[in-house]
């Protein structure tokens, strides 16, 4: 069995309002708790990351499962959105919708019923989407133009 190793280092200052940063092969920025949670609001949080690594998981997974499929994408982006349910000062992360927005050349019924089930596919494939299974709902919300 193969594994791959991740590694992140991370330095943290002051209590709950304090900031920190984290440092990766790819990634180094600062990090603090959003505004919207009565944080400084320096810097990403571990909502916007925890959206990002879902989101991007899901574009990467989709745009292989489009080339594999000999569909010829003309543009390929996506938004997304992270749900957090406040309720007795208790955090809970609910819901991520991504919105990818694929233009392809020739849009037939067939071939849009086809990237529809490859956009669920990559939802329900997805490293990510995997990992927060049963925690967080995970939906999509899939918009497919003619180029």
């Amino acid at each position: 069995m193969a594994q791959h190793l991740f590694n992140m280092n991370l330095q943290w200052s002051e209590g709950r309002n304090g900031t920190g940063n984290i440092i990766a092969d790819n990634l180094n920025t600062k990090i603090s708790i959003p505004q919207e949670m009565n944080g400084p609001g320096i810097g990403t949080n571990p909502d916007e990351m925890l959206l990002g690594a879902a989101a991007t998981c899901y574009l990467i997974t989709l745009a292989t499962l489009l080339e594999n499929s000999k569909i010829t994408v003309l543009d390929l982006s996506m938004q997304a959105e992270g749900f957090v349910d406040v309720t007795n000062g208790v955090f809970t992360y609910e819901k991520i919708v991504h919105k990818p927005r694929i233009v392809v050349q020739n849009l037939s019924e067939r071939e849009q019923k086809r990237i529809n089930r490859l956009a669920v596919k990559a939802e329900q494939t997805c490293m990510i989407s995997k990992a927060l299974k049963g925690n967080v709902e995970i939906t999509c919300d899939v918009q497919i133009v003619q180029g």
